[in-house]
């Protein structure tokens, strides 16, 4: 975003006179709209300063709220290994099937945990990677040229329409990948380091039909208990969802609502208008409500869901005794992947103007 031409190109198109201007060396914005409206690299400048304070005031605020978030998600995981896991961990007799054999490590704390640590990521890098695509979105339909289309002269949007459609995928292949990646190495842990040692240690004689109705109720219950301790990954996701999503949210609406009401009660001003003095919190709070808080909610959705799927399906003796069919909800999500990544592919096939970008994300 060096290069001022494409903004002074797209001055020229819109019938705007271009007067060559050098941004002040002191790096401070120019005070004159005026000026500002007519030169390229005074309007370059002021792109770049705007996008410099979003993200810092992005990043900031992410930073406050998932230092909270790591405290509570700190103080709740250690509540489950002592209630949920400390019963786990506790070997016992007849009157305690649940507990036999016992877990040797609290797993549930540790799943919760992870969960909470992988929604704070999938929403961080969607953040990121949203306020890094903001500025280089408005840049980018500046640098389109004029075609023929439809009878009529349009400006090529491509560049910009695939730098904001590239930048949100960041966060949908982010957050499906993350969950999937991470629910499969929690699972495979949680099998390597207690539940093919448990297996091995089960009494499980198959000799009458009693006995083999015992084994399978046997085996059923501890694909079950597993499955169990793997939804605490689930549940951590929603955590950090529920006070991502929420907090976020109302910071996205206090600002959203600040910037209106200054701008009204001061000169008649819109929320965006750079003149606002609300605009960058305004514009911050899109960012951490709508894509951090966002992100850390679909994140929990699709774990949680996935967590309970597994659950379930572990309550059926034919699908534990059928190999591999337990991990049918992860396929499921896996299909979906792909899904996504053809879907996205059809985008090239369309000519993105002002009156088609709508149709074109649609389809």
């Amino acid at each position: 975003m060096d290069d001022y031409k494409p903004v002074e190109q797209a001055l020229l198109d819109a019938g705007v006179e271009v007067v060559d201007h050098e941004p002040n060396p002191n790096g401070e914005l120019e005070d004159d709209e005026d000026k500002v409206a007519h030169s390229p690299k005074l309007i370059l400048a002021r792109i770049k300063w705007i996008g410099d304070q979003i993200t810092r005031g992005a990043i900031s605020f992410l930073n406050q709220e998932y230092l909270y978030l790591a405290i509570f998600a700190a103080v709740f995981g250690i509540i489950l290994g002592v209630t949920v896991d400390a019963h786990e961990m506790t070997r016992g007799g007849d009157n305690e099937p649940k507990a036999t054999p016992s877990t040797n490590f609290p797993y549930t704390a540790i799943a919760f945990l992870v969960g909470a640590g992988t929604s704070i990521l999938a929403g961080y890098i969607g953040m990121r990677i949203a306020v890094y695509t903001n500025t280089r979105t408005t840049f980018s339909c500046c640098a389109g040229e004029k075609f023929q289309y439809g009878g009529k002269e349009v400006k090529d949007l491509s560049a910009g329409f695939f730098a904001a459609f590239r930048g949100g995928q960041v966060l949908g292949f982010v957050l499906v990948g993350l969950a999937l990646l991470v629910l499969e190495v929690i699972i495979a842990t949680f099998r390597a380091a207690w539940f093919d040692s448990a297996l091995e240690s089960l009494d499980t004689p198959r000799g009458t039909e009693e006995e083999t109705a015992e084994t399978r109720k046997k085996v059923g219950s501890l694909v079950r208990r597993m499955f169990e301790l793997v939804a605490g990954y689930g549940l951590g996701g929603s955590a950090v969802a529920l006070f991502g999503r929420v907090g976020g949210g109302i910071y996205t609406k206090a600002a959203d609502v600040g910037a209106d009401l200054v701008g009204k009660n001061l000169k008649d001003l819109n929320e965006d208008d750079p003149s606002n003095p609300g605009t960058i919190a305004d514009n911050v709070g899109d960012n951490v409500g709508d894509i951090a808080g966002m992100g850390a909610d679909l994140f929990g959705s699709l774990a949680e869901s996935t967590c309970a799927a597994l659950v379930v399906s572990s309550t059926s003796a034919d699908l534990i005794e059928a190999t591999d069919a337990l991990y049918f909800p992860l396929v499921v999500t896996s299909v979906g992947i792909f899904a996504s990544f053809l879907s996205v592919l059809c985008a090239h096939f369309f000519t993105v103007t002002v009156d088609t970008v709508q149709s074109v994300l649609k389809w």
